[in-house]
């Protein structure tokens, strides 16, 4: 998945399930730890093997249930120590929306589910995108991804995709824009003369 198909993905997720438990709208902060936990295992996984050659494949390391899993608990403790308990869980709630993303993309493109990647190193990555370089890797990829949609190879994903993105787009507005929401609406109250100020 692309990334900003990774954060719709994570948002519309984590927005609901927020107002699910009752409250209004998702917070600034948490959301802002949903969009980082929602790349934060191509952040590890992707520069590591295509730039670095350290890992056999952009899907290893941070994406294994064996590297996920303690990650996502390691952030919620840290987070509760701090004080911080919504925003670790946010992050644990991205980082671990981002998985099932991966397994069930390649359907959308007319495939089948990929789960050998969660179970990662019991089940060997395949070394085919290690060392090539992070930026070409990101060129040849996209360039495939926008020949299909050129190509109309993919009608079912497009329709899906935008579908996503406009669901996703209502919402984050519905919900406020966090966290532009919440810094306008600061940068406006900074920005208001006070009392004394405004006093003749």
């Amino acid at each position: 998945m692309w990334p900003w198909e990774h954060l719709a993905v994570g948002y519309l997720c984590y927005s609901l399930s927020v107002r699910a438990l009752g409250r209004t709208a998702p917070r600034a902060w948490p959301v802002v730890a949903v969009a980082l936990g929602t790349q934060f295992p191509d952040l590890v996984d992707k520069p590591l093997a295509w730039t670095f050659g350290v890992l056999p494949s952009g899907h290893s390391l941070a994406h294994s249930l064996f590297a996920a899993l303690p990650a996502a608990a390691l952030a919620v403790t840290l987070a509760w120590a701090l004080g911080r308990p919504r925003v670790g869980a946010a992050f644990a709630f991205g980082y671990l929306s981002h998985l099932p993303g991966d397994v069930f993309y390649p359907v959308l493109v007319g495939g089948v589910p990929n789960y050998d990647f969660l179970f990662w190193p019991v089940v060997p990555a395949s070394a085919s995108e290690t060392s090539v370089g992070f930026a070409e890797m990101v060129r040849t990829l996209f360039a495939r991804y926008v020949s299909e949609l050129a190509g109309g190879e993919v009608s079912a994903y497009v329709a899906v995709e935008l579908g996503l993105l406009a669901s996703v787009v209502l919402l984050w507005v519905a919900d406020g824009a966090p966290p532009f929401g919440s810094l306008w609406s600061w940068l406006r109250r900074r920005g208001r003369p006070t009392e004394t100020e405004a006093s003749p």
